[in-house]
């Protein structure tokens, strides 16, 4: 269910965007994107084999102030121009972004959360659900998408998810050919470009914890070893 929520959520996400020209406008950047992110679902898919049947996606969309990227259940990804360009990112950095952002997908973080999300509505339709109530599964389809849309877009994923898509995306961007040190490298940059407070579109949806560029640091080499073997 969240990978079907999330293909559709993320498609209507995509069409306003679209509709502006701000998808895919820059041919090389999508290039360089593309070239990056399918060496690392080369890789997430000998993580977990059953991925090799979803239909991975990611757009760039052009948005130059605007430091974020994101993944839906499914393989559904998007990244935005400002976090390349703002924080001058190498090939190996932009792996660590597109890593983390895989690395919430093979977790399932997305069905974790909409779960939750949608318990506490679940409660007042199953019986209409259960009573053929035709209207009542369609706005249970429409809330999935809308939920798809909150949780892997908006809303902040928990320390816990984080940590484990922290540990997963240096593995993956290290098996792939990527420089795992590119990953506390990359926070360093977020946290110049943002402040100390760290106030951004990607820091308030990846809550940064008091250690996290530690934890990554403490993390490298572990993977570089696995990317190296």
């Amino acid at each position: 269910q969240a990978i079907q929520a999330s293909t559709e959520a993320y498609a209507q996400v995509l069409a306003p965007i679209q509709k502006q020209g701000k998808l895919n406008h820059d041919v090389d950047m999508k290039a360089r994107v593309d070239k990056i992110t399918a060496r690392l679902v080369a890789q997430a898919i000998q993580y977990r084999p059953e991925t090799e049947s979803w239909d991975w996606q990611v757009a760039v969309i052009d948005d130059p102030k605007t430091l974020n990227a994101w993944c839906m259940a499914g393989g559904k990804m998007a990244i935005y121009s400002g976090i390349i360009t703002q924080l001058n990112l190498s090939d190996d950095e932009i792996a660590q972004v597109m890593g983390h952002e895989i690395a919430h997908a093979l977790a399932k973080h997305t069905a974790e959360r909409m779960s939750t999300a949608m318990a506490s509505q679940a409660a007042l339709q199953i019986g209409a659900v259960l009573l053929g109530n035709d209207s009542a599964t369609s706005q249970m389809a429409l809330q999935a998408a809308a939920v798809a849309t909150t949780v892997g877009v908006q809303l902040p994923n928990s320390r816990q998810q984080e940590s484990e898509a922290d540990r997963i995306g240096i593995e993956l961007a290290a098996k792939a050919g990527y420089d795992p040190h590119a990953a506390p490298r990359l926070w360093e940059k977020m946290l110049q470009a943002t402040g100390s407070k760290g106030q951004s579109d990607f820091l308030s949806t990846h809550p940064q914890g008091e250690k996290r560029q530690e934890a990554l640091a403490a993390q490298v080499p572990f993977p570089k070893r696995l990317g190296t073997a």
